[in-house]
């Protein structure tokens, strides 16, 4: 399975989003600070993914997220849990 995940800093309360093929891995680097882009921005709760079969959906889901029509996408889809969770 490939994933496109969602990471909500608890620092800043920012969003980053990516993609992998090992979730639970591609977590623990963002939290121990191997993630180049996260480094300073940790830690972070995963607050959604998506999971494919392929890597090239995942990076385009990915891509799509990003977006100004993912983003509102993502706004709506967790509406209620950024009220809450912030």
């Amino acid at each position: 399975m490939f994933y496109t995940y969602v990471l909500r800093s608890e620092k800043n309360n920012k969003l980053y989003t990516g993609s992998t093929k090992d979730l639970r891995r591609r977590l623990a680097e963002h939290q121990s600070g191997k993630s180049t882009y996260t480094r300073n921005r940790g830690p972070f709760v995963l607050i959604y993914y998506e999971a494919g079969l392929s890597e090239g959906d995942a990076r385009a889901r990915e891509k799509y997220l990003k977006s100004g029509m993912g983003k509102r996408y993502l706004k709506n889809r967790l509406k209620c849990w950024l009220k809450i969770g912030v």
